[in-house]
């Protein structure tokens, strides 16, 4: 399967995170991350993950808020020369190429993806071991007015600090419509990367 995947993440303050996390789970910096992948094998889908960094049951990585297909949910992409564009009912995200092309997207400290449902789902990191080239982004989540928005125009990658709890907020639950009311602080940075997914 050919893999065209666009990566997004945004700093957000980090005690909103950890109202909203499962017991057992910590979060690892103040950030939410976008990926969205089209995957082309017989056929062409359009996949969107939202995540957040965590620690649990001894493994730091991610965790799942929520993700989509478009098989059962109405995704679609348009491309116009360096921009790659994602349409969705809740979700619109523009990711230009910028021209520069970094490392292999591997992280140091990510173990993989876990999956919340019935049961927990743990899926290791993949490798990817092609360059990835780092892309303006803009984006706007459109569950209810006044969802998270930003957009970033230097290309570059900026580091998410962790940050010390300073205010408890009262408890919610771990889904994308709370996590988008997030408001964004400052894109982190965006990349694109193409690859084959064997398996």
């Amino acid at each position: 399967m050919k893999v065209e995947q666009f990566v997004m993440a945004y700093r957000v303050e980090q005690d909103r995170l950890r109202a909203m996390l499962p017991e057992g789970f910590a979060s690892l910096r103040p950030v939410l991350r976008i990926n969205v992948e089209i995957r082309t094998n017989t056929e062409e889908t359009v996949y969107l993950e939202f995540n957040t960094p965590v620690a649990a049951h001894g493994k730091r990585g991610w965790l799942n808020i929520a993700h989509w297909e478009s098989d059962t949910t109405n995704l679609s992409y348009e491309k116009t020369g360096a921009v790659t564009s994602f349409l969705s009912p809740f979700l619109d995200i523009s990711y230009t190429r910028v021209g520069i092309v970094g490392g292999c997207p591997a992280e140091k400290d990510n173990d993989g993806c876990f999956f919340l449902g019935k049961t927990m789902e743990f899926v290791p990191a993949e490798k990817i071991d092609t360059n990835k080239e780092f892309c303006n982004c803009s984006f706007a989540w459109n569950f209810t007015d006044g969802n998270a928005h930003g957009i970033s125009i230097d290309g570059k990658s900026i580091p998410a600090i962790p940050t010390e709890p300073k205010q408890q907020y009262k408890k919610q639950a771990l889904s994308p419509e709370i996590a988008a009311a997030i408001q964004c602080e400052q894109i982190l940075g965006a990349y694109a990367v193409t690859f084959e997914r064997h398996k």
